[in-house]
Parts: C-alpha cells; sequence; structure tokens
C-alpha cells in the first residue's frame, strides 16, 4: 500500500509540472537546482550557493564550485563533514548556527561564520552583497518537540540586490516565519514526523505570502506529502502566489 500511494503522488508530481534537475528553475538572475530533499543550488549571477550540501562522490561533479555556503542544521540529511570537505575551496564562505560550527573540523571552522538567531551578516562576493539573517526554526507539536528545539538551528533569508530569498530549515508553522516579509522566493519543508503537515505548511505561506514557493524537504517516515495538495491549498486562496514542484527525489 505504501508503495502504491508513492507511485500515485509521484504521478500526481508529474501532471504538476514537476521539472527535474537539468530544466532547474528560472527567476530573473537566479537559477535554482534541486539535489535531493535538503540540498539545493542558487546560482545568483557569477556566484554559487550551495545549501545543505549532502551527497555522494558524483553528486556536485558537474556543478560549479560555491562561493557560499549555508547550513541550517546537524542532522545528516543537512549536515556532512565529508561533502563540505568536497566541495569547499579555499575562497568557500560557510554559514552555519553554532551546533553545526561546533561539529566541523579545524579547518572548515575557520571559514565559518557563526549566527544565532535574528542575528545578520552582510558578505562580499564577486563584487556583490549579500546579506543573509538567521531565522528561528523548530517544531510546536507536543510530539515533535524532541526532532528541534529552538536557537539550535537556523533557517534563513538571503538579501541580493531586490531579492529576498526565505529558506526554511527544519521547522513547523513559527511565528517568525509568519511575520516574514518582501519575500520574493520561499523554500518551505513540509514532512512527518520530523516538520509539519502540508496544511500547515500551506497556512503559513498565505500568511507571509511570498511571490513564489517551492515545497521541499517533503519525503518523510511514511513516504512523500502531497505536495499536489499544498499547491491547491495556497492557490485556492490566492492566485497570486505561484507554487513550482521541482523534482528532488529523481534517485
Amino acid at each position: 500500500m505504501k508503495k502504491l500511494s508513492s507511485l500515485l503522488l509521484l504521478a500526481t508530481l508529474v501532471l504538476y509540472g514537476c521539472k527535474n534537475k537539468e530544466s532547474n528553475s528560472q527567476n530573473n538572475h537566479i537559477t535554482i537546482t534541486p539535489i535531493e530533499h535538503a540540498t539545493l543550488i542558487l546560482s545568483i549571477d557569477s556566484t554559487n550557493i550551495y545549501v545543505d550540501p549532502v551527497g555522494k562522490n558524483e553528486t556536485f561533479k558537474n556543478e560549479r564550485k560555491p562561493d557560499l555556503i549555508l547550513v541550517t542544521d546537524i542532522h545528516g540529511d543537512h549536515l556532512s563533514i565529508e561533502t563540505l570537505n568536497r566541495v569547499t575551496t579555499a575562497k568557500t564562505k560557510i554559514v552555519a548556527p553554532e551546533a553545526v560550527y561546533n561539529k566541523l573540523p579545524q579547518a572548515l571552522k575557520l571559514q565559518t561564520t557563526v549566527l544565532k538567531n535574528l542575528e545578520h551578516k552582510s558578505f562580499s562576493i564577486n563584487q556583490q552583497v549579500f546579506n543573509i539573517k538567521a531565522i528561528p526554526m523548530y517544531n510546536l507539536r507536543a510530539e515533535a518537540l524532541k526532532f528541534h528545539e529552538k536557537s539550535r538551528g537556523n533557517g534563513y533569508v538571503l538579501t541580493i540586490k531586490d531579492k529576498r530569498i526565505y529558506i526554511s530549515g527544519d521547522t513547523e508553522d513559527i511565528p517568525e516565519m509568519r511575520q516574514l516579509k518582501n519575500i520574493d522566493i520561499a523554500f518551505v519543508c513540509m514532512n512527518l514526523p520530523y516538520t509539519m503537515p502540508v496544511e500547515s505548511a500551506a497556512s503559513a505561506v498565505l500568511d507571509f505570502t511570498p511571490k513564489k514557493v517551492y515545497p521541499y524537504h517533503f519525503k518523510g517516515t511514511n513516504g512523500f506529502r502531497d505536495v499536489a495538495k499544498f499547491k491547491s491549498i495556497i492557490n485556492k486562496e490566492n492566485k497570486d502566489i505561484e507554487v513550482e514542484i521541482l523534482n528532488w527525489y529523481s534517485n
């Protein structure tokens, strides 16, 4: 039955315009490449940003090395020391919460800036200024509090030129998410039991009204979340929010 449910959901993803990694997603000067689950690449003009790089030897072999890496949390689907060692160059800047920093080898620590929740810092990369703000990420449901306690991990709002990009990390529909303003692109998680249900994710998106939202991190212990339902809930209430479903699980 679980296998059948997964097949039906995958068929639904195709129906709703799921894109493959070769086509990516274009947003003016921003290209989004989904890698898998929580891992993605943002290419902004000449700057390459890796988010939670996790993967095998061949995962990033055809990708440009990162100028900037954002790490959200300590769990294995977000933090891989092996992958960081493989993709990081001498010029790569890393941004991470303290809990991640404490797990890094000394060489990577020297390239890492620690941001606590709600702290922000600007970085000059390739003659452009990137402002990064750490947004809290944590669980609300009593049965899920053990997974992500408040202040350990970071979501991020990345501001470059006139664009603001939100990356939720592992979280539920917390007040700090609902209160976000002027978000152009959002990546919002939804998987059980670790983050939040589809309905909660959609409700939060309807509150902070990004121009465009990508569901990601939607595979849980019982298979894939219904991202088509997420899209339907949002578009029923607000047709101005564009929901785009990418292929996060091609392997």
